[in-house]
């Protein structure tokens, strides 16, 4: 018994065991194998290393962005002249990656707390029993104080007087010259496994060229300034329609960098994308178009809170940045081609199954490819025994 186990343990060890091949001279089948084993090869050099770049490691990028906005716009309301600069009509002024730059806007001067009329056709009445003291509407300005003005025909309502009229929206826009307004983006971006860190300051880029380059996809592709009124054309809207009533715009950053050549060529790709304000698709919705909030200015004039509101129409700027770095890397390049390899195995068990199911001389090949036994071969130390 224990001779036997060490007889196997040595077969185990010290023999190797090799599948037995059989040469098929078939021009049909040997054909369909080369051209199987043709398109897999086609597949692993176009798709996975081409392609996908199977041989590389990726990382995503860690990005920050800085935005300043400049422009200054006139408005001549009722004979009253205003000029609106980017204090006034960039909100947040932080200069953060998402902020929105008024174009339009309704105006309602000098509000104070007191009992007013609600607008013409909002919350109707006949007489006082119509309006329910105390009580709220969801689209009112105020707390209903029960009374019911007889001239409008509305509830009177305790609220920020006189109340806002938002029924007819300026057209043109007041600020249509925020066309003209230009908006300077700092972005940087670091791939942590890489150890890299880029600017879209890129190096050619300096001091002298910042102050006179106006971005264009075409002769100036990486100046990082730009004009409102290009965005709003390169993303496929119109700047008269997104300024009335408000819209978004997304500003797409891309760094797509391979790292196994210099690293001056990661530089970033711009592209600007409509993301809402175009009417072909939202006056469909048949509810609010566009993009707008209220902003309230408040002071103190005679001891009296005072506010000055205003409902803005402007178009909101998303900064969107995508960030994928490569870099070779020996084991994903080995799994891609172990993966290859192992996709060449279809070959065999096409061909295996046309030799076996379908050509005449089938049952030829099955005998070449399998050995049959009739009978279990018993042990001869078996026999000596009985």
């Amino acid at each position: 018994m224990k001779s036997q186990i060490i007889d196997a343990l040595s077969d185990f060890l010290f023999e190797y065991e090799t599948p037995r091949q059989v040469l098929v001279k078939n021009k049909k089948v040997g054909v369909v194998c080369r051209l199987i084993q043709l398109g897999v090869l086609a597949y692993i050099i176009g798709w996975e290393f081409i392609y996908e770049k199977g041989y590389q490691s990726t990382d995503t990028g860690v990005s920050s962005v800085f935005t300043k906005m400049k422009g200054v716009g006139y408005t001549n309301i009722s004979g009253v002249e205003r000029v609106w600069d980017v204090a006034d009509c960039v909100f947040p002024s932080q200069g953060d990656y998402s902020f929105v730059v008024m174009t339009n806007f309704i105006m309602t001067a000098e509000q104070k707390i007191g009992t007013c009329p609600e607008l013409p056709g909002k919350h109707s009445c006949r007489k006082d029993v119509d309006c329910q003291g105390g009580e709220y509407k969801r689209t009112g300005h105020g707390r209903m104080t029960g009374v019911c003005n007889k001239t409008t025909k509305t509830c009177e309502v305790l609220a920020w007087c006189p109340v806002e009229n938002d029924n007819k929206i300026p057209d043109p826009p007041l600020l249509l010259s925020a066309e003209n307004y230009t908006l300077f983006i700092k972005n940087s971006v670091t791939f942590p496994s890489y150890g890299i860190t880029r600017s879209n300051i890129v190096e050619h880029i300096d001091i002298d060229y910042i102050k006179k380059c106006l971005h264009d996809s075409k002769t100036d592709p990486f100046c990082p300034i730009f004009k409102l009124g290009d965005i709003i054309r390169e993303s496929g809207l119109n700047f008269h329609t997104i300024a009335k009533m408000g819209g978004a715009i997304g500003i797409v950053i891309d760094w797509t960098c391979n790292f196994d050549v210099a690293v001056e060529h990661c530089k970033p790709k711009y592209s600007f994308h409509g993301l809402y304000g175009n009417p072909k698709y939202t006056d469909a919705i048949g509810t609010s178009v566009g993009y707008n909030f209220r902003y309230a200015k408040h002071f103190r004039e005679d001891k009296v809170d005072k506010r000055t509101l205003l409902k803005v129409f402007g178009i909101r700027i998303d900064i969107i940045v995508e960030s994928l770095g490569r870099q070779f890397d020996i084991i994903p390049t080995l799994t891609a081609i172990g993966s290859g390899v192992g996709i060449f195995g279809v070959a065999t068990v096409v061909c295996d199954f046309v030799l076996l199911y379908f050509v005449p001389q089938k049952e030829f090949y099955k005998n070449m490819k399998f050995k049959h036994t009739d009978k279990e071969t018993k042990d001869p130390a078996s026999k000596t025994g009985s």
